[in-house]
């Protein structure tokens, strides 16, 4: 897949990745390479990160991604059976948050900050359709560092291949995100499907994924 496999031929507009029954848009990269280091740089080094904990058949889980929660005021957001309590927007978070706004015309008011230390450190297949979002709501999904591939999968018919390039009919799709990357997932993305990053044994760079949400305050 090519970046510019990702808009309509006639006049670049985004199209919708997924078949039917979501919405997701790749905008490719919205920062240029030295400001998307920058970024990397600030959130490795000042977000507040901690390993991620979630409580699976009744035992609690406690994995090798980092995560750091952040938000327009100090709310608390349960996922996976733990809650987690955000911490106010640093400047700069706030400052790419506005970036991101600025590209897709929507607003977000809090951010769950991912770091991905190596290619083993990745996300299984899941959807953000926690209580505490706005139904239907908007995710956005800045990607800075090691280039990784992101995949969804539909909950019905999900093993059924789907090739964007070519625009056949099927249930699952695959793209690389690059460094200074967005992905919008919006509308019922997250009723219907299923999303994760897979794993790798390749050598790749450290990882930070901003999900920029919607949620109930």
């Amino acid at each position: 897949m090519t970046y510019t496999d990702l808009f309509e031929n006639d006049d670049m507009k985004l199209i919708n990745l997924l078949p039917q029954d979501g919405e997701a848009y790749y905008h490719g990269k919205i920062v240029d390479t030295a400001t998307a280091d920058m970024y990397l740089a600030k959130c490795l080094s000042e977000l507040s990160w901690e390993h991620d904990r979630a409580f699976i058949y009744g035992k609690e889980i406690v994995t090798k991604r980092k995560i750091a929660w952040y938000a327009d005021q100090p709310v608390s957001y349960t996922y996976s059976g733990y809650t987690k309590m955000a911490l106010v927007w640093p400047n700069f978070l706030r400052e790419i948050k506005q970036r991101v706004e600025r590209e897709c015309g929507e607003v977000f008011n809090s951010c769950l900050c991912n770091v991905y230390s190596t290619g083993e450190e990745g996300m299984s297949w899941h959807s953000d359709a926690e209580k505490d979002l706005i139904e239907n709501g908007v995710i956005g999904a800045l990607s800075l560092g090691g280039e990784r591939k992101f995949s969804f999968k539909h909950r019905q018919t999900g093993e059924r291949k789907f090739s964007f390039k070519h625009r056949q009919t099927g249930e699952s799709v695959s793209l690389v995100l690059a460094h200074g990357s967005l992905l919008i997932m919006k509308g019922a993305t997250q009723k219907n499907w299923l999303h994760s990053l897979p794993k790798t044994k390749r050598d790749i760079e450290p990882r930070v994924s901003l999900t920029f949400r919607q949620m109930r305050f």
